[in-house]
């Protein structure tokens, strides 16, 4: 098995499964963090346009719900440029 495929197989144990819905409420964090908002923010403003799907953090769990939504940021920028490769 390539390294790609290791990296892709694993990823997708981390990130798990997402609905639609899911999926657009976590770019939406990630843009706003992207834009250099912090996490409290980033959800705040995905909790407004996305409610159904809205976060609720608390103190105890905020690093970890950071470090995913971080995850989640660096394995969007390395799709991003794997599909760059493929055009």
């Amino acid at each position: 098995m390539d390294v790609l495929k290791q990296y892709i197989t694993r990823a997708n144990e981390i990130i798990g499964e997402r609905t639609p819905d899911e999926q657009k409420y976590d770019h939406e964090v990630i843009r706003w963090m992207r834009r250099g908002k912090s996490i409290n923010k980033a959800i705040a403003k995905a909790n407004e346009k996305y409610p159904a799907e809205a976060l609720q953090v608390s103190s105890d769990t905020l690093a970890d719900v950071q470090a995913h939504y971080e995850y989640l940021a660096a394995h969007d920028a390395i799709n991003e440029k794997l599909d760059a490769l493929k055009n």
